[in-house]
C-alpha cells in the first residue's frame, strides 16, 4: 500500500496552474492528457518516448489517481 501512496505523491494540484486540475510532478502534464493517451490506445513506451519529462511510475499514478477517484459509493435514493 505505501507503493501506491509514493505514487500518488506525483500527482500535484496547483492553483493557477492548468486550471487547478491534477497534474504529473508540477509540470503541466494533466492526468487528464496521460488518460486519454492510454485510452487512445497508446503503450507506455510510447508515451515515454513522445513525453520525454515523464517516467514509467507517473502514468501508474495517472492510473492509482483515476482509480482512487472512481472508487466512491454511489448512494441511491429510496
Amino acid at each position: 500500500m505505501s507503493d501506491k501512496v509514493d505514487l500518488l505523491k506525483r500527482i500535484t494540484v496547483e492553483p493557477g496552474k492548468c486550471g487547478g486540475r491534477p497534474c504529473v510532478r508540477g509540470t503541466r502534464m494533466r492526468v487528464v492528457d496521460v488518460l486519454q493517451l492510454l485510452s487512445s490506445g497508446a503503450e507506455h513506451s510510447e508515451i515515454l518516448q513522445d513525453y520525454p519529462t515523464l517516467e514509467r511510475e507517473d502514468i501508474l499514478a495517472c492510473l492509482e489517481y483515476a482509480a482512487r477517484q472512481t472508487d466512491h459509493p454511489v448512494l441511491l435514493s429510496a
